[in-house]
């Protein structure tokens, strides 16, 4: 600019003078530059107009002001934290590690989150299509990341429930925060990566959750301690060598048991059924030690960890059976039944070895996934499981093995190791299985299936004991080295008999104890209360009633029974019906003659065979 005394009347009006003074950065130097001009312009005569075209431009850098604070700089428009995280375009939002905030024009700054946070992964569910994203966020100086699902960041009453994870958000901020979260999301939508996931273990895709990383475990946070007890600790070397030295001693119940765990994720692959493998003996027998053996193959074999037990209800199973998939669920002492659970366990078992849960709906009355697995479930208890149902197709899902007495020289020394190194046999037998590949795998079931296969013994089980002895072969050959087999024979006798299994057989078993149990109410001389019928000719002869309540009593179809007791000659019928009319107290009433066995007497007594050795005393 001119020197002051040089401007005249023309000059000071010009438009050069100014934009040099509204080109000063410095507040104090524009404003004494200004007052200089406006002396200049009184003593030449034209403060008044000079003062005009002041005002209006005044007015335009005010309006310019304006405009650029409502419109940031390319670098305010990134977040800006200190941290691992890229920076992602925020739009108008003000992302530092002072926190996130809505530029507002003319009022101040609306608060969405007081430290940093930023959404950095998008998850999507392999089974569902259900997406969940995974948020990162500074508290002290340090970063955490947690996986929330989306239904939950598009809404300001549930997005406050990540209060209780350590994030700034309340009634006051969350409406904010949804919002903020949103547009980084849509802004940033080709940066942001999507990783697929599961909530579910086992073979997922082409991979094994958790050992292959390709696919993320997404599960809910209640699912995390089983998820996080799936992994090696301690030495591997060690477990190995310790486990060679127990399967040495022979011991049926170590080997069969290990074979089971192993072979739940084989199921997947032979297309086989799941089935329980129970262990069943006295108390300190080592039940429960070989149960925690079985779970170090894949897990911490602590209590609460892996193992479970049957204290919750028959939906936390299939939960539990739905998270595992393929991985074995491992039940510890059946006398701790839940009694819903103990009033329907033989629908327990069908609907466990089903390998799929009950269709429901939720409060929308949409139907919730169907849940779905395949994979071995190991129990133990001081009972045989199968005492606990009646029913054929219950029992033929049970393979029962009874524990015999001193499995360990020193249980509380064994379960002091496996609880310090476990989890290493479970991905060295997966990476096994893909390199033999399904064919081999297969082939070599069939092969043993072949081997067990006998006529007399229930296939259901055949099947279920040769993918036990496949996992078995597979271990021994690869894993263990070491030659131990488990004996096919002694292998097949935990195999039940088809006559033993039979529903009708087991009926009538059960029918002819009745009988037998309750001989006073046939017997016409002795007095009671209630009469069942009478025993004439080898024959029980029930009224239809009484057999009725009987069979409820059993568990048993009595249309079933009786239909195949016709056919096996057990039965007198009459007129086409299966029942015969008899006259009993000078009334005729239609009951149900069923023959009895060698074994009743006409009084329905037990024969006793008395061919014994004479006593010493005699």
């Amino acid at each position: 600019m001119e020197p002051l005394d040089r401007l005249d009347k023309q000059s000071i009006l010009e438009e050069k003078v100014f934009e040099e003074l509204f080109s000063q950065e410095d507040e104090i130097k524009k404003a004494r530059l200004m007052v200089a001009l406006e002396d200049r312009a009184s003593e030449l005569g034209v403060k008044t107009k000079f003062n005009t075209v002041l005002r209006a431009y005044k007015k335009v850098d005010k309006e310019m002001q304006k405009k650029q604070s409502s419109a940031p700089s390319i670098l305010d428009n990134w977040t800006n934290f200190d941290g691992p995280y890229d920076r992602m375009y925020c739009g108008s939002w003000i992302a530092s590690d002072e926190g996130v905030y809505s530029q507002n024009t003319g009022t101040a700054d609306i608060l969405a989150c007081r430290h940093p946070i930023i959404p950095i992964e998008r998850l999507k569910n392999l089974e569902t299509g259900d997406e969940q994203m995974k948020i990162a966020y500074k508290r002290k100086g340090k970063w955490f990341e947690v996986i929330v699902p989306k239904d939950i960041l598009s809404s300001a009453n549930k997005v406050t429930s990540l209060y209780r994870r350590g994030i700034s958000v309340t009634s006051e901020n969350a409406r904010c925060l949804v919002k903020y979260l949103q547009d980084i999301e849509d802004l940033n939508d080709e940066h942001i990566n999507i990783q697929y996931s599961t909530s579910k273990l086992g073979w997922i895709m082409n991979g094994f959750v958790p050992y292959d990383k390709e696919v993320l475990f997404d599960g809910d946070a209640q699912f995390r301690q089983v998820f996080e007890s799936i992994q090696g600790h301690g030495s591997k070397a060690a477990w190995y060598a310790y486990v060679k030295n127990l399967r040495k001693t022979g011991r049926l119940e170590i080997k069969f048991m290990l074979a089971a765990s192993f072979a739940s994720v084989l199921l997947h692959i032979v297309s086989g059924l799941p089935f329980f493998v129970d262990l069943w003996g006295e108390t300190e027998g080592g039940k429960s030690v070989t149960l925690a053996l079985a779970a170090s193959v894949w897990a911490n074999p602590e209590e609460n960890a892996y193992i479970k037990d049957y204290k919750g209800t028959a939906v936390g199973l299939e939960v539990a059976c739905d998270l595992l998939n393929h991985l074995p669920l491992m039940l510890d002492d059946t006398s701790k039944k839940d009694r819903r659970i103990e009033e329907n366990f033989e629908g327990l078992v069908y609907d466990l070895c089903s390998g799929k849960g009950k269709t429901r709906s939720n409060k929308e009355l949409g139907i919730v996934q169907e849940k779905h697995w395949k994979n071995v479930i190991l129990t133990n208890g001081e009972r045989p499981l199968n005492s606990y149902v009646t029913q054929g197709g219950a029992i033929n899902r049970i393979l029962e093995l009874e524990c015999g007495k001193d499995v360990y020289q020193d249980p509380q020394e064994t379960i002091r190791f496996i609880r310090d190194n476990y989890g290493f046999a479970g991905k060295d037998f997966v990476d096994t299985i893909k390199r033999l590949g399904k064919d081999k795998i297969r082939q070599i079931q069939q092969e043993l299936q072949r081997q067990i296969y006998d006529d007399e013994k229930m296939q259901k089980q055949s099947a279920s004991l040769s993918i036990v002895l496949t996992a078995d072969r597979i271990v021994t050959d690869y894993l263990f080295q070491d030659g131990e087999y488990i004996d096919i024979e002694s292998a097949k006798e935990v195999l039940i008999d088809r006559n033993e299994l039979s529903d009708n057989e087991r009926c009538y078993q059960y029918i002819l104890g009745e009988v037998v149990i309750n001989g006073a109410k046939f017997d016409p001389i002795t007095q009671t209360s209630e009469k069942w019928g009478v025993i004439e000719d080898g024959y029980a002869i029930i009224y239809n009633n009484a057999f009725d309540a009987i069979c409820k009593k059993g568990g048993f179809s009595k249309k079933a029974f009786l239909s195949w007791a016709d056919k096996k000659g057990l039965i007198q019928t009459q007129g086409g019906q299966l029942t015969k009319v008899k006259k009993l107290g000078g009334n005729p009433v239609r009951c149900v003659f069923i023959k009895l066995d060698d074994t009743i007497d006409s009084e329905g007594f037990r024969v006793i065979d008395d061919t014994q050795e004479k006593l010493p005393f005699s």
